[in-house]
């Protein structure tokens, strides 16, 4: 609906959002290309990491048996992560000591992606790619240290070579095996967040200058009404965008958790990429 609303634009004067337009100026500049110093993103993390800390500190500051609202807020979500993300998924013997990463983890992406959706700060952190980058190579060193401390050097032969595969074929499935787990596992678990924070991100960016232009910048009727058309589509897109904030928060951490589980098991296959349904 909205591609083709907005393709009634007219063609002078309109200038449609870019990338660089959806990301402000560094506050702080180290270099000069962009992104490079302390900006507007960098802020938000900071913001992000205390708004969590006085939270959950505030809401299990006097915890009791019967909870009030924020205790019992506090403790859904981290029942939420234990049981659904800890235990599911890396087992009863081995969960436990993970879940505060866990639970840090997809609270602090759910908050860095909900700042898209907040009036003012209107910005996902992690709609630029160096912050997707950051806590994925963490992420990276996390699970490749798991597999080292449970199995040592021998992890990286476990983990690429899998059993019961005759000999013949592993000079050509190990190389595979190296790229899938090593190269293309980060990029895809850093990227996707990227990627999909970024999309959601210009297309609410797109349908607020286009309807902006329609209305204000033009002599037609027919494009205003076109511009209300845009900005009343704009909040079913806004609401979708605020279950896939949502949504990615959980498949980053459910990947995170596969691939810890996978470095405790030491074979391919058992941290493989979800669906196509969990990872959309």
């Amino acid at each position: 609906m909205l591609p083709l609303v907005l393709s009634y634009l007219p063609t002078q004067g309109y200038v449609p959002p870019t990338i660089d337009d959806a990301h402000p100026p560094d506050i702080i500049p180290w270099m000069a290309d962009y992104g490079t110093g302390f900006g507007k993103q960098m802020v938000m993390i900071i913001l992000s990491i205390i708004l969590i800390w006085a939270f959950f500190g505030l809401a299990m500051r006097k915890p009791s048996l019967v909870p009030g609202r924020l205790q019992w807020i506090a403790e859904s979500g981290y029942a939420f992560v234990r049981n659904g993300m800890g235990r599911d998924i890396l087992g009863e013997n081995h969960f436990r000591q993970w879940v505060p990463l866990l639970f840090a983890t997809f609270f602090f992406v759910l908050l860095n992606n909900l700042f898209g959706a907040i009036p003012v700060l209107q910005l996902p952190s992690f709609s630029h790619a160096g912050a997707a980058y950051a806590i994925a190579i963490i992420m990276y060193i996390v699970w490749i240290g798991v597999g080292l401390r449970h199995h040592g050097i021998k992890y990286f032969k476990l983990a690429v070579v899998p059993q019961g595969v005759p000999g013949w074929i592993l000079p050509l499935l190990v190389p595979l095996e190296i790229i899938s787990n090593f190269i293309v596992r980060p990029l895809t678990h850093s990227l996707r967040l990227m990627a999909t924070m970024l999309a959601g991100h210009m297309i609410i960016m797109l349908a607020g200058s286009g309807a902006e232009y329609l209305i204000t910048q033009t002599d037609s009727v027919f494009n205003a009404g076109l511009g209300v058309g845009v900005i009343i589509g704009s909040v079913a897109l806004y609401f979708l965008e605020l279950l896939i904030m949502v949504l990615q928060a959980f498949v980053f951490t459910l990947l995170t958790a596969l691939y810890i589980q996978g470095a405790i098991a030491a074979q391919p296959g058992p941290a493989a990429e979800p669906s196509a349904t969990v990872a959309a």
